[in-house]
């Protein structure tokens, strides 16, 4: 399914309405973590660093019968152009139990009774999309840390600007002004395409919401086959 397009449409950086940013996307990068990945839509870049399973602490905290899935975001003070106070934040709170709760359908966190799996999630550069590109390195750093995982999750925002859809949005286009504004939808989907996490930031129509996830499974296969080719390389220079 493709975007719709108004009369003399175009996005603030001359993409398609369905076009991705260049997608990066590469394993291994924190050597000292048990699995590691990097995630970029352009220029907003993610890394994510996977630590466990290793014995929950303190010991209250333990589930007797399952592992727990922890996972921390944090937009470096120099990821914008306007230094940010370091430090969580009410909106990293949320960006942090929304991926764990993107994460949980995939990650087989059961036979790890009183453990805990660490994700830390960095963002070094960004240009709006931040979660998304932070849970699809989330995914990938799990999957290179070897932690059993029914498949990978893919995440990209969808925006309507005005009456038109729109995939991986900017900065700019977060903050569109013209016609009705800007509506920003994050999805992530796992891989036989079911919602582990959806947010809307604004107003669309029903119609519309079932075109967005139609985009978003779409730009789901880019993002997918990015996150394959990154583990299979990674595997490769292993042997």
């Amino acid at each position: 399914m493709t975007a719709k397009k108004s009369e003399n449409f175009e996005r603030p950086d001359g993409r398609k309405p369905n076009e991705l940013r260049k997608i990066t996307a590469k394993v291994g990068i924190v050597p000292n973590a048990d699995g590691s990945a990097m995630f970029g839509f352009g220029d907003t870049i993610a890394i994510a660093a996977v630590y466990g399973p290793k014995k929950m602490h303190p010991q209250h905290a333990q589930d007797p019968e399952r592992g727990t899935l922890r996972c921390n975001y944090n937009m470096l003070s120099f990821s914008v152009t306007e230094r940010i106070r370091p430090g969580p934040s009410r909106r990293s709170t949320e960006i942090s139990k929304i991926t764990e709760w993107a994460l949980k359908p995939i990650v087989m966190i059961d036979d790890f009774a009183g453990n805990v799996v660490d994700v830390h999630i960095n963002i070094l550069q960004a240009n709006a999309s931040t979660r998304c590109a932070g849970i699809n390195a989330a995914a990938m750093a799990l999957a290179h840390a070897g932690i059993p995982m029914k498949n990978l999750v893919t995440s990209v925002s969808i925006g309507k600007l005005d009456k038109n859809l729109v995939v991986d949005l900017i900065k700019e286009e977060e903050d569109w002004e013209e016609g009705e504004g800007a509506t920003d939808i994050p999805i992530t989907l796992t891989g036989d395409g079911k919602i582990s996490h959806i947010q809307l930031d604004g107003k669309i129509t029903k119609k519309q919401l079932i075109e967005a996830v139609e985009l978003a499974k779409e730009a789901g296969k880019e993002i997918y086959a990015a996150q394959k080719k990154a583990l299979k390389e990674a595997g490769e220079d292993k042997k």
